[in-house]
């Protein structure tokens, strides 16, 4: 597999959504530029937020585009074609409501599945073979039932979802070494038998 030069994390911008189920791309992001002592920058051409991580041998890119959700394809292809990096060459991490609070799965290519973010990185790149970090949310109609989906992924997840969201994004971090090399079966493999590791209280 082709390695990893670019993981871009989906949410929208703003204090008002940083705790939003819809963030999750965010928070994974996020965690690992805290844990790669990586800081962020405002890049106005880039329509986001960058960080840079060194991992071993490999550069590593790191984007949150601060276009809101449904505009990310500009601000991923505008990186993208700036640094020649490909869709094989990218990971976005974004919330995923068809699957239980904290469960991960990889995946490469395929639909948006509704997706607002992804569909508009696809249409942008010019295509959807791009890796994808599906970071389980839940649905309301199992979690809540009658909630609208919209209000749903806007607020704010319960103390025992965020527990497990966080539980398993801390887990997720150990692929970002194996990614990097193009080592994209060992990590689905590492993802789904690795116990997830505790976050800090």
């Amino acid at each position: 597999m082709t390695p990893i030069r670019l993981i871009v994390g989906l949410g929208n911008p703003g204090p008002e959504h940083e705790t939003d189920r819809h963030n999750a791309g965010f928070w994974l992001v996020e965690a690992l530029a805290r844990q790669g002592g990586a800081a962020w920058r405002s890049e106005s051409r880039f329509h986001g937020e960058l960080a840079r991580l060194k991992i071993g041998e490999h550069d590593l890119l790191l984007l949150k585009p601060q276009t809101y959700m449904n505009r990310s394809g500009q601000s991923v292809s505008a990186l993208a074609r700036f640094y020649r990096i490909s869709v094989g060459e990218m990971l976005v991490a974004h919330d995923e409501l068809d699957l239980a609070p904290g469960t991960l799965r990889l995946k490469r290519g395929g639909g948006s599945g509704g997706h607002n973010g992804l569909k508009d990185i696809s249409a942008a790149m010019g295509s959807p073979d791009y890796g994808r970090l599906r970071i389980g949310i839940g649905h309301p109609r199992d979690l809540y039932p009658g909630r609208e989906v919209i209000d749903f992924v806007l607020a704010r997840p319960s103390r025992a979802e965020q527990q497990l969201i966080d539980d398993r994004t801390n887990a997720a971090l150990e692929l970002v070494p194996l990614l990097v090399q193009g080592h994209w079966e060992r990590a689905g493999q590492k993802l789904h038998t690795v116990p997830p590791k505790p976050s800090a209280t």
